[in-house]
């Protein structure tokens, strides 16, 4: 309790036990206890000079105490939007630098682990000991494959660093190195010896490793914003195309006494469809905008205000479907941070900007 409460208490039980305290004079108490407390500010309608009769205001009388207008509350709409995120499918991709580093790492590996004991995977004498000594020869010895020719036990062991400019530490140059490695390059002859494969008949062989999939998919290429197969690297949101034209996230008035959350789920399902596996995450939102309203004028009619609180909800599997949507929506994108800057308004980004996820 402050030391303000403890003086207000003292002072009201002085003043209920007794009209007379020897503390307190009588015109205090009779203050005290009829001075009232006002909720608001008005003006004084008499002014009261000390010399001469009073002066009275009617315009000033005629006022009544300032209130909160019943309309206030209506001026904005309360309304629920979603966040309809997908998340990265893949790791980013290595900077220059930390390409350099980890190869640097797997040189130094070889340098310090133990040797390479190929007895101990092929036999002697076998076509699978033989198309090892071949594709260790073209290595250097090495037993790593995307080393480049790297030897840790050789005379120049040491040398283990990259050049400014050497693209052995690329992913695309380590997996054409691996996929070479893949190929068999000596088979078992009719007598059970191995044979060496003549250069260029490897790939009549049908255990050739196929290349990875590349990062970038068919829809990065074509640019087809509506595919959730594009930009794997990155977090992609939902974003719809109002009747005005303008872009941004599904958004909702509440209905009755339902919250935000459960309004999350209903735009949803009313914005894109059941065919998507969602879940909106939590009870609390994530974020808001609010559109100030506009009184009317000569060309513009009045603009009622909207608060959007924002949920956040994931997409686990399917595809958004605006052919039943109940807001009138004309499209809708698959979109990064940096795409959704470029397609909505300043102010519109200004507010979601720290919503969204920079990967």
């Amino acid at each position: 309790m402050t030391a303000s409460s403890r003086g207000s208490k003292a002072m009201a039980s002085l003043i209920r036990t007794s009209t007379r305290h020897p503390r307190i004079c009588s015109e205090c108490i009779t203050h005290l206890n009829h001075s009232t407390r006002r909720t608001y500010a008005v003006a004084a309608p008499i002014l009261k000079p000390l010399d001469g009769p009073p002066i009275i205001d009617t315009k000033i009388q005629s006022l009544h105490p300032v209130t909160v207008s019943p309309q206030a509350s209506q001026e904005y709409k309360l309304k629920a939007g979603v966040l309809l995120s997908r998340p990265p499918l893949l790791t980013r991709s290595l900077t220059s630098f930390e390409k350099a580093f980890f190869f640097y790492q797997k040189r130094l590996n070889e340098r310090l682990a133990l040797p390479f004991s190929r007895y101990f995977y092929f036999k002697k004498d076998t076509p699978a000991d033989a198309d090892w000594k071949l594709k260790a020869k073209d290595r250097g010895g090495a037993a790593a494959r995307d080393l480049g020719g790297y030897n840790a036990y050789g005379e120049f062991g040491w040398n283990d660093e990259l050049l400014v400019g050497d693209k052995l530490s690329e992913t695309s140059t380590a997996i054409d190195l691996l996929v070479k490695d893949s190929y068999v390059r000596a088979v078992e002859g009719k007598d059970g010896a191995a044979v060496e494969v003549k250069p260029g008949e490897e790939h009549e062989q049908d255990n050739i490793v196929e290349k990875p999939l590349p990062r970038k998919t068919e829809a990065d290429v074509k640019k087809q914003f509506q595919r959730l197969d594009r930009k794997l690297e990155r977090t992609l949101y939902l974003c719809v195309q109002r009747k005005n034209g303008g872009w941004g996230f599904p958004a909702g008035e509440l209905i009755g006494r339902e919250n935000l959350h459960q309004a999350a789920e209903r735009i949803i399902v009313q914005t894109a469809g059941v065919n998507m596996n969602t879940w909106v995450v939590g009870n609390a939102p994530i974020g808001h905008y609010v559109l100030k309203p506009k009184a009317a004028t000569d060309d513009k009619p009045a603009l009622v205000g909207e608060k959007t609180f924002f949920m956040k909800g994931r997409i686990m599997a399917g595809q958004a479907n605006l052919a039943e949507n109940v807001f009138g929506l004309g499209d809708f994108k698959w979109l990064t941070k940096e795409e959704i800057q470029r397609l909505v308004s300043p102010k519109y980004f200004s507010y979601v900007k720290n919503m969204l996820a920079d990967r």
